[in-house]
């Protein structure tokens, strides 16, 4: 995932853009993990994982996104997909050999906490984001990102979302919603769009495939 953007308050609201590959295969949300009960989410076919989680029981999502830094060994290198599945399944922060993982941003949201993990190849950092409305991109929390600059305005004043992201795919560095043809024909592009508000009553997980979409 290259986007999120989380809101504090009732209801934390957590909204993810997934880009990849468009040849990289995966299935849209679900039990897929029995090893994780009750843990809903997008699954990529490939690695096995997930770029965003959802624990409804528990009142607690982790969302997953691409860091900047030294990447990890060939030899020794694992998919960070189950980061945000054990995240989301036990409530704990990234722990274990993180050498094994290329550099990544991992959130962890619950109704009293929303924490920030990031690993840039040799060191763990944390800090809890900030209370009102922000923007995780793969550099972290960067105010400095033509993507941050150009979006987290909107999200701020917007009270609904959903209609932010409703644009046409673009190259533009600074686009929500992107698509990029690279010179050996590959396509890499904004895929889904997912929506998660917790509430001590209540969970939803709205999740819209942009590639049904965009075959209508």
């Amino acid at each position: 995932m290259c986007t999120l953007i989380v809101r504090t308050g009732r209801p934390l609201t957590l909204m993810g853009v997934r880009d990849e590959f468009t040849d990289r295969p995966w299935e849209g949300p679900g039990e897929h993990w029995p090893e994780y009960p009750g843990v809903i989410g997008g699954r990529d076919l490939k690695a096995g994982g997930t770029w965003l989680a959802v624990n409804p029981a528990a009142r607690r999502a982790a969302a997953l996104l691409n860091g900047r830094g030294r990447p990890a060994p060939e030899r020794t290198k694992v998919s960070r997909g189950d980061l945000a599945l054990r995240a989301a399944y036990t409530g704990d922060a990234p722990r274990g050999d993180l050498s094994r993982y290329d550099p990544f941003h991992l959130v962890l949201a619950t109704l009293e906490r929303v924490r920030l993990y990031s690993w840039d190849g040799d060191r763990l950092s944390a800090a809890d984001l900030p209370e009102g409305t922000s923007m995780v991109v793969n550099e972290g929390l960067d105010p400095t990102s033509e993507r941050v600059l150009a979006h987290l305005p909107r999200f701020t004043a917007a009270t609904a979302w959903r209609e932010l992201v409703a644009a046409e795919p673009s190259a533009d560095p600074g686009a929500l919603i992107v698509r990029h043809e690279l010179p050996d024909g590959r396509i890499f592009a904004s895929l889904s769009v997912m929506e998660v508000a917790l509430t001590p009553d209540d969970v939803t997980y709205d999740f819209t495939d942009l590639t049904a979409e965009r075959d209508r």
